[in-house]
């Protein structure tokens, strides 16, 4: 397989993924819980404050905060 074809491009995450990721947390039904409440609003507030790469590592972590747990 050439190159070019097996190259994996990494988009660098903007606003518009931020938001994304905070409407995906606030569809979960654990998305009431205060820690995972909590890092989902500091990162969407660092994400608009233009710190996005650290802003969409805590919102994935509300996210897997967030997921219902499993046995």
């Amino acid at each position: 397989m050439p190159v070019a074809a097996t190259e994996l491009r990494l988009v660098a995450p903007g606003l518009a993924y931020c938001d994304e990721l905070s409407a995906r947390f606030a569809r979960l039904p654990a998305a009431r819980q205060e820690v995972a409440r909590d890092l989902a609003e500091e990162g969407s507030q660092l994400c608009h404050d233009g710190h996005v790469r650290t802003g969409v590592a805590k919102l994935r972590r509300a996210l897997r905060a967030a997921q219902p747990r499993q046995n």
